[in-house]
């Protein structure tokens, strides 16, 4: 049975986030969230009551802020704006981010500040536990304003419009879904349809899933590293833990503590009396200070999308009164994506250093003058070209990894009449932050393979941590005895090394990494 993760718009972290994302968990919202959320929609009732004129409950939108909306029109004025804004474009979103999307928005409702209806918040909640998911296209949103056209087709889908995908893809009429599972269209009352599409969501969703991924990939690639030093006869020196206490950054030091707890029982680094070479390579002897600049940047990624999925994000915002004060309705900006464009062109750039490096190490295993190992690790040199092409692959890889380096918060666009007139393309750096994250797991997934083969040419034993990486290789990619395609191989060793399985056995059977 679904265990339920409980959203009080304060606590939740991404690994809840991808629990109910991955379908492990149901959603829920603790009873102090649901008051929060009745008291703040009894603010926008008596707003409208009132006849007070408020930007969002009974005005238009952007540049038609001055419009004003008669009270017999304020349902209608939602239905227009949602169906208005649905003008998405490109490819669909896939179900793991459009769930993240909507269990991002609940969590912004559950601090009680966007004076929503509670049906409008319970229907969300059905839609993610009944597996019902909205279609929409990826490309409309520019970081401001929120992610207006993507969250516009979700909120289609509420109101029993657009469409859903179904569990093989297909789309189907999203009033048919409704009927199936005992549901009706969410009414639309004053500020609901603007506060379902006015926030951060969209952006949200592919920081969430690129951190998941992340927080596995990094760790690996500390391992993989490792590996390719038993493989290279190269030496855990650098990693001192002196040298790094001479420079105390802190994702340097927490890297380097990793290489020696792993290399700590390794039969190849302990055997090298002989050991011949002046200087490791930078590839090599540098792997501390520049994984470990890369992990410091997954650490500030981490507190910054933490921060985020437990805002709100909409405008405009409500706010209770004390006893001897009124509420307040605020119009101000958290819909702007700015915090999340910045991060996630950062770490986008990061990635690609990672990539950059470890493509370097795979040069130094390949080349038999400077790894002493068969040329490309073939069997019969010259008649086969063994994992030659590995490399190349890598870096046709690491060539589209540059291009995500490249900042999409680079650029802004001037929007409603001018109203809207600068935006963080945050939408678009996020997805561009995910992309990223796969096309580095590739990479790895290359470096892997070559180190795991070269080990396989070395009569003493790496250390335990990478010997249970390889056991894991090797039930996907045999050794090689002779020429083969090695592509399907090298994608699913990338699909493991994202998807957590991998790390959670090695740390299994040996320690669990520093973090």
């Amino acid at each position: 049975m679904s265990e339920t993760v409980f959203l009080d718009g304060n606590t939740i972290s991404v690994a809840e986030v991808m629990a109910v994302v991955s379908k492990k968990s149901k959603v829920g919202l603790v009873d102090e969230a649901w008051n929060r959320i009745i008291n703040s929609r009894k603010i926008v009732d008596d707003i409208v009551e009132s006849n007070e004129v408020i930007y969002g409950i009974n005005t238009g939108f952007g540049s038609l802020v001055n419009t004003i909306i008669r009270p017999t029109e304020l349902q209608q004025l939602q239905l227009n704006l949602i169906r208005s804004h649905a003008t998405g474009l490109g490819e669909r979103m896939d179900e793991s981010a459009v769930r993240a999307m909507m269990i991002a928005r609940i969590n912004s409702f559950a601090k009680g500040f966007s004076g929503v209806h509670p049906n409008v918040v319970q229907q969300l909640i059905d839609y993610v536990n009944l597996e019902i998911t909205p279609y929409i296209p990826r490309i409309g949103s520019l970081g401001a304003s929120g992610d207006l056209a993507p969250l516009s087709h979700m909120a289609l889908a509420l109101i029993g419009e657009g469409s859903i995908v179904s569990a093989d893809g297909v789309l189907l009429e999203t009033k048919d879904v409704l009927i199936a599972n005992g549901l009706i269209p969410v009414e639309l009352n004053a500020k609901d349809g603007l506060s379902l599409i006015n926030g951060t969501s969209q952006m949200l969703s592919y920081s969430i899933m690129s951190i998941s991924i992340l927080n596995n990939l990094l760790l690996l690639a500390d391992v993989i590293y490792c590996a390719s030093l038993d493989a290279f006869r190269g030496t855990v020196a650098p990693a001192d833990e002196r040298v790094h206490d001479a420079r105390p950054h802190p994702g340097q030091k927490i890297v380097a503590q990793r290489i020696r707890d792993i290399m700590s029982d390794s039969e190849i680094m302990s055997s090298q009396l002989d050991y011949d070479r002046i200087q490791d390579p930078y590839s090599f002897r540098c792997a501390p200070q520049v994984h470990g600049a890369i992990y410091e940047s997954l650490i500030q990624a981490q507190s910054t999308i933490h921060t985020e999925l437990n805002s709100t994000t909409d405008n405009p915002l409500v706010f209770p009164g004390s006893s001897s004060d009124k509420p307040q309705i605020v119009s101000q900006g958290n819909f702007h994506g700015e915090i999340l464009a910045l991060c996630a062109d950062r770490m986008s750039l990061a990635l690609f250093e990672l990539g950059s490096i470890s493509e370097r190490r795979m040069d130094q295993l390949l080349d038999p003058k400077k790894s002493g190992l068969p040329p490309f690790l073939a069997k019969n040199s010259g008649l086969e070209s063994g994992l030659m092409i590995v490399q190349y692959s890598a870096g046709s890889s690491l060539a589209e990894l540059h291009g995500h380096s490249a900042p999409r918060s680079a650029f802004s666009t001037s929007t409603s009449a001018g109203q809207e007139d600068h935006v963080s393309m945050g939408a678009t750096a996020c997805w561009n932050l995910f992309q990223a994250s796969i096309r580095l797991s590739e990479v790895l997934a290359c470096e892997l393979l070559i180190a795991t083969e070269a080990l396989s040419l070395n009569k003493l034993e790496p250390s335990s941590m990478v010997k249970s990486l390889i056991k894991l290789v090797r039930q996907v990619s045999p050794k090689l005895m002779a020429d083969r395609s090695t592509s399907a191989e090298i994608m699913k060793i990338a699909e493991h090394l994202r998807d957590g399985t991998w790390l959670s056995r090695i740390e299994a059977e040996n320690f669990k990494m520093a973090r």
